[in-house]
Formats: structure tokens, sequence, C-alpha cells
């Protein structure tokens, strides 16, 4: 061999060893390769058995209690004496319906209320059909028809509802029967054909009272009350 030959082999041997020295030796306690495909199938199979505790809820406020689950001098407060005909009344609606609140009831009253008297002044059969019984939209078109016949036309403006209260209640069979006093503020004029004022007054706000009774079936899924009854009161 010739001097270059020599010099590369020497040169070989040292690579080698310093290799050896760097990367070390295979003693059979080393760690298996890095499979992160494997290690994703593992990580896919935990987290479909993770099963999630809750906590306590905190944040919520625990629900109201039902008028049923309330004392009796409690139930009704601000709405009816204990032991009134008004008390006893919804004592035996909400026997038959845990779901009835007598305040929410009057609520919504109040808007059924200004959507009635002002569906009748407008002449809004379609409307005032939804809200009344038949006995009651025969009599409100009958009136209507009056005013239809005479050329005569009614504008009514709200002012204010002062009060809705609730003076009656009773369950005739499946039916519930309420009736509710109205105190309000509104101004009403007719006139014919000519403008002519034959009713009311434009200016003049005029002091309103109604005693109307809603009723409802309390055993069909449909929750709207019609109304059955009406009558005024100085």
């Amino acid at each position: 061999m010739d001097i270059y030959t020599i010099i590369f082999l020497a040169l070989a041997v040292f690579i080698f060893l310093r290799l050896r020295n760097v990367l070390g030796q295979r003693t059979g306690n080393e760690r298996p390769p890095f499979d992160r495909a494997a290690r994703n199938a593992l990580q896919g199979a935990q987290d479909k058995n993770i099963v999630s505790i809750p906590g306590k809820v905190i944040d919520q406020p625990p629900p109201p209690p039902t008028a049923e689950a309330m004392p009796p001098t409690d139930r009704w407060k601000g709405v009816a004496e204990p032991d009134s005909a008004l008390a006893q009344g919804l004592d035996a609606i909400v026997e038959k319906d845990s779901s009835f609140d007598p305040r929410h009831f009057v609520s919504g009253s109040r808007g059924a209320y200004e959507m009635i008297v002002l569906a009748f002044a407008n002449g809004d059969r379609r409307a005032l059909r939804d809200l009344l019984s038949s006995e009651v939209f025969e009599s409100f078109d009958a009136a209507i028809k009056e005013r239809e016949k005479a050329e005569q036309k009614t504008e009514t403006r709200f002012v204010s509802i002062d009060k809705a209260e609730l003076v009656s209640a009773e369950l005739r069979d499946r039916t519930a029967q309420l009736t509710v006093r109205f105190v309000s503020q509104m101004i009403s004029v007719t006139r014919d054909k000519a403008g002519n004022i034959v009713d009311g007054s434009p200016d003049k706000v005029a002091d309103i009272t109604d005693v109307w009774t809603f009723a409802r079936d309390i055993t069909s899924r449909d929750p709207n009350w019609k109304l059955v009854g009406t009558g005024s009161a100085q």
C-alpha cells in the first residue's frame, strides 16, 4: 500500500472511534423509538373514556317555590287575602293547573284589555275574534255594524292604565274564570261622516273603570284566555 492509502485508513479509524464516543453503544435498556401514530391513537382512546364530573351550580339562583309549596299565608300575597273567596278560587285553579300564576295573568290581561279596546274602536274584527268568546264577539260585532251603518268612526287613545286587579276567581269543571277590574284613563271621540263629533271629546281625558271576566279550559294545550264577560263600574 502506498502512503495515501495508509493515511485514509488511519483517518477512517479515527472518525469511527469519535462517532462511537459521541453516540454511545446500545446496551439493551434503551427506550423504544418514538411512535407518533401510536401516541395519537392512545390519546384518542383516553379522550373517549373521559367522564366529566359536574360541580355545584353556584351562579344560578334556586327556582322559586311553586304556589302549592308555599304556606297559605304567603301563597297569594299581594293578590288575595288569606282565606278569602278570591284566594280559595285561586287555590282551586292551581290545584288543577300547577303552572298557573295569577301575577303573570294580571300582567297579560293589561295588554289584552288595551288590545281589545283599540280593536273595537278600529272595527278590527279579525283581532277581536281571537280574543273574545263567540258570545262576546257577537255583541261587539253588532255594535261595530251599527257604527258602520251610521257611517261613524271612533278614535280611542289610552293615556294610562292605572290599575288592574283580580276581584274574583273560580273553577267551573275544567274552565277557570278570572275577573279583573281595570282603572284607566283614555281619550275617545266618535265622529260622523262629515267629521262632526257625535260622542266623546278629542281633548278630554275620561276616567274609565271596566270589570272584565276571562276564561280558559285548563285541560287545553291552548294557553290563551278569552274575554267572556264585560261590565263597567263607577
